[in-house]
């Protein structure tokens, strides 16, 4: 099977250790073990419990706790209706190699995640992209979504909140998404790892598996929950699917760590501080972003409502790779560039890290980016 490189996962392999200032990463800044169990307001009884785990598989689809604590995240779910994966990237691996065969029409969002479009084109699907625009607030055109979905299409992807521009699809969009792909009895897989980062309101947007009888959804504790040491994640879906779901994860899972089932546990079981601390980052940052935005007149934008990640206008014909590997080289400062998005001419930067962070870096790319403007010396390290 030929699958085209990861992009977005070469770039930070190749940089990630390098830089001073990592504005590229997409997680929440990550809480260490203590954090989460003074958040969970964990007892003595508790601690004694982890000690005395046995480190063997474990529960092979999840522990019940685990996925009834998932389960909890959504309006209409069961504990049944969750199958636990090694991280939403391990989920949504799962999901294609299940659904997709040779020539069926697998229709994807771009910008997105890599995986929602090189992975089923590896499999041989006719894959068709919905191209997210800025003129559009980089939200779907349901107009062209529906000339894509003809007959026989077999799976819609999106991901909303969407990873790299932060575009935030409400209820009744994702509803209309659903109308249109029970039209054509398609699936929809909705990446949700951001969900529960909104910028207004509760927080939390609806779910496509609440939505729709053949909606799906994958989570994971990466982004929004912080903890992405734990490598954990989920499929949200109907039963007779994850039941199908099931075989393959047989070859390449079996189980996830005994110690992450039982944190992921722990931090789901009060999600609600966990996202209350992941919201108060996210907003006091984006904040901070906007600020700064406001004094840049070489760089644009459409402000995101929801994620951890922005894409950045660049209006310079520079390649995008080519200033990022400039600007962490003289100035330490990571972001991520939109080629290895598909988003040539942007440049994705992920707000959500510690806050002192994230002031350091923009200020660094601050006057770096006034050098380039006026011709002056570059900030060094």
């Amino acid at each position: 099977m030929r699958i085209r490189p990861f992009g977005v996962e070469i770039w930070m392999n190749e940089y990630e250790t390098q830089c001073e200032w990592n504005l590229a990463e997409t997680c929440v800044a990550s809480l260490s073990v203590s954090e989460l169990l003074d958040l969970a307001g964990a007892s003595a009884d508790e601690l004694e419990q982890m000690r005395s785990l046995r480190l063997t598989y474990g529960a092979i689809e999840g522990t019940e706790r685990l996925r009834a604590a998932i389960a909890a995240l959504y309006d209409t779910q069961e504990a049944r209706n969750v199958l636990v994966a090694h991280g939403a990237i391990g989920a949504n691996a799962l999901l294609y190699a299940t659904l997709v065969e040779p020539g069926d029409r697998v229709i994807s969002v771009q910008p997105t995640y890599q995986q929602h479009y090189s992975i089923p084109e590896s499999y041989g699907a006719d894959v068709r992209i919905l191209r997210l625009r800025k003129e559009n607030g980089f939200l779907p055109d349901l107009d062209e979504l529906r000339q894509l979905a003809t007959r026989g299409t077999k799976l819609i992807a999106i991901n909303n909140p969407n990873n790299p521009t932060g575009a935030l699809m409400d209820r009744a969009m994702l509803e209309a998404i659903a109308a249109i792909a029970r039209e054509q009895d398609a699936w929809v897989l909705c990446d949700e790892v951001y969900r529960g980062l909104d910028q207004e309101g509760s927080g939390t947007t609806a779910s496509m598996a609440d939505l729709y009888e053949r909606g799906i959804s994958t989570g994971s504790m990466s982004k929004a929950f912080s903890l992405a040491g734990l490598r954990l994640g989920w499929i949200v879906g109907p039963r007779a699917l994850l039941d199908a779901v099931s075989v393959h994860r047989d070859y390449n899972t079996i189980s996830v760590g005994v110690l992450d089932d039982h944190l992921a546990a722990l931090a789901l079981e009060h999600a609600d501080a966990v996202l209350a601390r992941s919201r108060d980052i996210t907003r006091t940052n984006l904040a901070i972003l906007e600020a700064w935005m406001a004094t840049q007149s070489a760089l644009d934008w459409v402000k995101p409502r929801s994620g951890t990640t922005a894409l950045l206008e660049l209006k310079s014909d520079e390649p995008s790779r080519d200033f990022c590997v400039r600007l962490l080289e003289e100035t330490g400062v990571m972001l991520t560039p939109g080629s290895v998005m598909e988003m040539e001419g942007w440049l994705r930067i992920g707000y959500a890290n510690a806050t002192h962070v994230l002031e350091a870096g923009l200020e660094r790319m601050g006057a770096f980016m006034f050098a380039q403007i006026s011709g002056g010396s570059r900030p060094s390290r």
